[in-house]
């Protein structure tokens, strides 16, 4: 520290030696200027202000290793949120896909049913279809079949009232009464 303040008045006082005239003498100002700096000097390092300087320089160099500790720290923290927010990511990523593929198989699941109900739904269908086709069928069978005796009938009674005399009639009603005796008897 002496060593900076005899080379920081060496650096000082070398404009003094180019002046002009005797150099130690109360009419130099240089001299005048070079001592009262060397007795403000002097006065700086009796009151220890070098000292009170380096020591708030010391200081503030402890305040920023404390704050680079505490950056460091809080860098470390940050790491390790992020990495934990990043694992809670792929981990919500891979439910997500999870639920997607279990969706897609409960649709596809579903599609697969819908089919099979449709297919039976469309069987019944048929069935019914068929049996009310053919008991429509039957139906219409039975119509043509009664229509058919119906005219069978008629056209027998135009017939028979055609052929028939009274004599024949009654000689028929008496026939008729003849087979009733003999099968009740």
């Amino acid at each position: 520290m002496k060593y900076l303040f005899g080379v920081l008045g060496f650096i000082i006082a070398s404009p003094a030696f180019a002046a002009e005239g005797p150099f130690f003498s109360l009419r130099n100002t240089e001299f005048i200027v070079t001592i009262s700096f060397l007795v403000f000097l002097a006065l700086l390092v009796y009151l220890k202000v070098p000292g009170m300087i380096a020591g708030m320089l010391d200081k503030r160099a402890e305040g920023i290793r404390a704050e680079l500790a505490e950056a460091r720290a809080l860098r470390d923290e940050a790491q390790t949120l992020l990495a934990s927010y990043e694992k809670k990511q792929r981990d919500v990523q891979a439910q997500a896909d999870r639920i997607v593929m279990s969706a897609k198989d409960e649709a596809a699941k579903a599609a697969v049913e819908a089919k099979a109900e449709i297919a039976a739904t469309m069987a019944r269908r048929l069935k019914a279809a068929e049996e009310q086709i053919a008991s429509a069928r039957a139906g219409a069978i039975r119509d043509i079949r009664n229509q058919a005796i119906t005219v069978a009938v008629g056209a027998a009674q135009d017939m028979v009232s055609a052929q028939m005399t009274a004599a024949k009639g009654n000689s028929l009603i008496d026939e008729a009464i003849g087979v009733v005796e003999a099968k009740l008897h």
